[in-house]
């Protein structure tokens, strides 16, 4: 096991016993084909991460204009995920619904994924 590999294994460890299930959703939409003059029903795959909801601070309100109240950030372990998020993903936390706003950060060192930190809003 590599440095990266063992700093992933320690990502999700912490975030496991200080955190939370988060759902990750990916739709896709259908494709209209216009021989039927119809669309496929959307589909939709969920996994399911550790993560970490955790508020903003007045400095990063002061540093980053497009933060709106309400807003959070949201650190997801990538160990162990089938797919990173992406920006058109919802999340689930708690039962309440998230949009993924950008930016969206990838912690990838040395081509390792170990975490990724989303803004998100309700």
């Amino acid at each position: 096991m590599n440095f990266y590999d063992e700093m992933a294994a320690i990502a999700i460890e912490m975030i496991t016993e200080f955190g939370q299930p988060v759902t990750i959703r990916a739709t896709t939409i259908g494709e209209y084909d216009p021989e039927t003059g119809s669309a496929p029903a959307d589909s939709t795959k969920e996994q399911t991460a550790q993560g970490i909801l955790l508020d903003f601070t007045g400095q990063e309100f002061q540093n980053n204009s497009l933060i709106k109240q309400g807003d959070k950030k949201l650190k997801i372990a990538a160990q162990g995920l089938e797919w990173g998020p992406e920006l058109l993903n919802k999340v689930v936390v708690q039962g309440r619904t998230w949009s993924i706003v950008p930016p969206l950060k990838e912690i990838n060192p040395a081509g390792t994924p170990i975490l990724y930190e989303l803004q998100v809003r309700s």
